[in-house]
């Protein structure tokens, strides 16, 4: 990246952390309600003028809105990007960048998952990392002004299931592999790595897995300007979804060559993954009967062998070190994000009703740390299994449920604790992903990963109205 771009970079990263100064330490006195019912009185909604928008109103075949926000739709799976090859599908994680030239680009994961095949590749396959593998990045330039794309084309091909990931403070995207295959399966190469796409690149490359960071069924992660170190989420739920094997460990990974200062280092030179743990309770299951606003102190435990080679069968071997050498179980860890000094990401299926739960990790030192559960949902009302996350401009955590019912709802969590609504689908029980703002605040992107089934192709939202009525 040349010095002009990154130091555009650089300055959008400090300036979005610079907007979120409380962090959520108001959440500390988050009061989870005892029972599944909601009681007036303790009812966790922010209505309009407590930081939510109101009630959500149809705003267009795809999307409800609160009164007053508009949105438009483009890079929709199947119709042909500027580089020849069509949208692919199952659009999921992304985050919005600027470019040099003013315009934005986002960068947006798609979590295909298929068997082997010789024409599997979303792009050109002589660049793929293994031409039989269906997932990668399309990168999508938007005009700022008008919120229209202007051209879009395939990043990073050859990969599987690219579920999350997350954004880097110099100005690149880590996009995670949900999956565990390899050659025992028939793929030419081995599968459940992280992958980083420049923010900048304009063509299809072949890209270096990051093996340092681990190879397991990843979710999200989330990067530490300060001291680069990088979070990373883990869900295991789709691998043995008939067993009920729904668990996942928070990792981190310390870079051999981190960023830091302003410096770019190289993911590429490796580095030590280490999974949390609570510590003086060595396998600590936070899945349920957890207190909102208590503080548990942790510790990092060493993962000898970050890179199993193994099949399917051996996915847990990451997790199954690190749980077996004391480290804490999460259920089904999905978004993760970094803002403030703080990590938040969330259990999807955690908690006492299984509706979620959204933690907080802040560092006190360099292997010191806490770790905060923030919120529970106790009635589906309310919140129901979040999924990818963000913070928006403001300070508010912004997830997007993926909660296999007719409507999926983006919705907010202000730093006073309480739930508002933010969008929602209008196409049956299709799930929204992907959320992110632009780098002037002004618009919400996020995904519907799509349908075939149901002949409901993925797309990508532009969002934008009076932010300022609310929190967000």
């Amino acid at each position: 990246m040349r010095d002009l771009d990154r130091r555009e970079f650089l300055k959008y990263s400090a300036d979005v952390a610079g907007r979120a100064v409380a962090g959520f330490a108001a959440l500390n006195a988050t009061m989870l309600y005892p029972s599944g019912r909601l009681r007036r009185k303790h009812r966790p909604i922010a209505g309009q003028g407590d930081g939510g928008y109101g009630k959500l109103r149809k705003a267009g075949p795809e999307l409800a809105l609160p009164e007053g926000f508009s949105y438009h739709v483009f890079g929709v799976e199947g119709l042909f990007m500027s580089d020849g090859y069509p949208t692919p599908g199952r659009h999921d994680g992304m985050c919005a960048f600027p470019l040099p030239n003013g315009n934005i680009r986002l960068l947006r994961n798609h979590e295909v998952e298929n068997n082997p095949a010789p024409d599997a590749a979303i792009g050109d396959p002589a660049v793929a990392y293994d031409p039989g593998a269906g997932g990668g990045v399309t990168a999508l330039d938007i005009d700022p002004a008008t919120r229209e794309l202007i051209r879009d084309f395939v990043v990073l091909n050859g990969t599987w299931r690219n579920c999350s990931g997350g954004p880097t403070p110099w100005g690149s995207w880590l996009s995670c592999e949900e999956g565990f295959f390899g050659p025992e399966t028939g793929f030419a190469d081995y599968h459940g790595y992280v992958f980083e796409v420049p923010a900048t690149r304009e063509t299809c490359e072949w890209t270096e897995p990051l093996i340092g960071m681990g190879r397991f069924v990843h979710e999200a992660v989330a990067v530490d300007p300060p001291s680069g170190i990088i979070y990373q989420t883990e869900d295991f739920l789709d691998i043995r979804r008939s067993a009920g094997f729904e668990r996942g460990g928070f990792y981190r990974f310390l870079p051999n060559k981190p960023y830091r200062d302003g410096e770019i280092g190289d993911l590429r030179a490796g580095g030590r993954l280490q999974m949390l743990g609570v510590r003086n309770q060595p396998r600590y299951d936070t899945a349920t009967r957890q207190v909102a606003g208590r503080t548990m102190p942790v510790r990092w435990i060493d993962i000898e062998e970050p890179n199993p080679l193994g099949g399917p069968d051996d996915h847990s071997a990451v997790f199954d070190e690190g749980f077996s050498r004391g480290g804490a179980r999460f259920t089904r860890l999905e978004g993760c994000w970094y803002d403030d000094g703080r990590v938040y990401f969330v259990a999807t299926d955690g908690g006492d009703e299984e509706l979620g739960q959204v933690w907080q990790f802040r560092a006190t030192g360099p292997d010191d740390g806490e770790l905060t559960l923030i919120f529970e949902s106790r009635n589906r009302r309310v919140l129901k299994k979040p999924d990818n996350v963000c913070v928006s401009p403001n300070g508010v955590i912004v997830m997007c449920e993926d909660a296999d019912e007719r409507r999926q709802y983006i919705r907010g969590l202000t730093q006073d604790g309480k739930i508002f609504d933010i969008a929602s689908s209008e196409m049956n029980h299709l799930e929204l992903a992907g959320v992110t703002f632009s780098p002037d605040s002004q618009t919400m992107f996020c995904n519907t990963l799509g349908d075939r089934d149901r002949k409901r192709p993925g797309m990508t939202f532009a969002i934008w109205g009076p932010w300022e009525r609310g929190a967000v």
